[in-house]
């Protein structure tokens, strides 16, 4: 049984060492709403996500106040719209009507963001899909709320890397109509059904009409535990760190039975994620400077990721059923002070963040790097990244964003929870050649189990 009295024994860590639920969302199928009308699709658009959604953040609140915990966000996610739009949307254009009625169903309900512009592409592209892809741009420059992603590769069905081809011109193009919209835009390989985590959420076809997922955020709670290992050995730093993450995780699967309950909506997953934050002691690598690193990104980071990752993952399943989404460690350089001070430093390159996305939760996530970079370097650090997620079969995924008339050094500021970051070298040898070859990476051997 979850009681209050598991919620008392966290107020400290709420109250002192930034706890808190990072986001309800509420995942809402956009099936029943297709039509052959692009007017009245969007029309049944808006009017399901309102209809369904009219409570999601009055109760948010509700529970805030009753048990004391912050709940940062409240969003939505639909389903991929390249499956909703395919009958009724013939032209980016008609897609970008669909992220406009998205929008302002989400700006009518209150939440934070909604996403699930996105497309599904890992072994193909539709008509549909690429619409979806060629508009993304223009919606997300034209929307305030509406996060989009595509899903360009998996271990089954390899990478399709005429979509990576494309999504460096995509984000490219993305960057020049908006200073934020590449912020709300991610590229995947094995993207979870279940995702509650912007901008990569989306409503997958498996799920149910409606369903309830919360993530959950922690990173300053492990990073005080962690504090009282000094000395000590990595069996008692790890069951310090599995113990820790056992509590939050607590907090989490709360929070998520009781707005299941009071939206009579199914409760899907919770995700423990470190997801960090601009504020100070929300750092996820201020957690590995705590086992001994220097900076973040010194010799040793990507084992101490490694640790860290399993670690939360272990004491999460035990403290929930349906532990699910992304759970573990993010490593995002804009959201992160401590990463920002390994970047600003030279302790953290592409690189090196590449090769802990190995390890970590999601991939490359909230890099700035210069604003004259090509579209083919940006699609070959996609490939790279998707590469390490098909081959090491687990989700990976690049959130890139190139500034615009800034160069390596200088600072990119996007706000909020998205804080800021340096701009970032990237390797200055070309793969154009690499990404001009037309067609799909095959899946890895491994995947050949049934």
């Amino acid at each position: 049984m979850i009681n209050i009295f598991e919620v008392s024994e966290t107020n400290r860590m709420i109250g002192e060492q930034n706890l808190d639920v990072r986001t309800i969302t509420m995942g809402i199928s956009l099936l029943d709403c297709v039509s052959e009308d692009i007017d009245r699709l969007c029309e049944n658009i808006y009017d399901k996500v309102t209809k369904t959604a009219k409570d999601l953040v009055p109760v948010g609140k509700q529970i805030e106040l009753e048990f004391g915990i912050p709940i940062v966000n409240k969003r939505i996610s639909v389903t991929p719209i390249s499956l909703v739009g395919a009958g009724a949307a013939r032209t980016p254009a008609d897609f970008v009507k669909i992220a406009g009625a998205l929008d302002r169903a989400a700006s009518a309900v209150g939440v934070n963001f909604l996403g699930g512009y996105s497309a599904l592409v890992s072994k193909g592209m539709t008509e549909a899909d690429r619409n979806l892809i060629n508009s993304i741009p223009e919606a997300l420059s034209s929307t305030r709320l509406v996060c989009s992603s595509v899903n360009v590769g998996s271990t089954r069905c390899g990478i399709d890397m005429d979509a990576i081809r494309l999504m460096g011109h995509i984000i490219k193009e993305t960057s020049e109509k908006s200073a934020i919209g590449p912020a709300k835009l991610v590229v995947f390989c094995n993207a979870p059904d279940d995702n509650p985590f912007m901008a990569g959420a989306f409503c997958g076809v498996t799920e149910g009409d409606c369903v309830i997922n919360v993530g959950v955020s922690g990173p300053g709670v492990v990073k005080r535990a962690v504090e009282g290992t000094k000395g000590q050995g990595f069996e008692e730093l790890c069951e310090t760190i599995k113990k820790t993450a056992f509590k939050v995780t607590r907090v989490g699967q709360l929070v998520a039975k009781e707005a299941s309950q009071r939206l009579n909506v199914p409760f899907g997953i919770v995700d423990l994620s470190l997801a960090p934050t601009p504020a100070i002691g929300d750092s996820v690598a201020d957690i590995l400077c705590e086992m001994g690193l220097e900076k973040a990104g010194a010799p040793g980071t990507t084992a101490a990721l490694a640790l860290l990752n399993d670690q939360v993952k272990k004491g999460g399943v035990m403290a929930s059923s349906y532990v699910g989404g992304l759970s573990g460690a993010f490593i995002p350089v804009s959201e992160d002070q401590g990463m920002i001070d390994a970047a600003a430093a030279g302790a953290l390159t592409i690189e090196k963040l590449e090769a802990m996305t190995c390890v970590c939760s999601v991939g490359l996530d909230m890099i700035a790097i210069p604003g004259d970079t090509s579209e083919s370097t940006i699609s070959g650090i996609i490939a790279d990244e998707m590469a390490i997620g098909m081959v090491n079969q687990k989700t990976t995924a690049v959130r890139l964003c190139p500034a615009p008339g800034k160069k390596v050094g200088d600072t990119v500021e996007y706000g909020g929870l998205l804080g800021h970051a340096p701009v970032m070298a990237v390797n200055p040898f070309s793969c154009e050649q690499f990404i001009a070859r037309k067609g799909r990476i095959p899946a890895p051997i491994h995947s050949f189990r049934n």
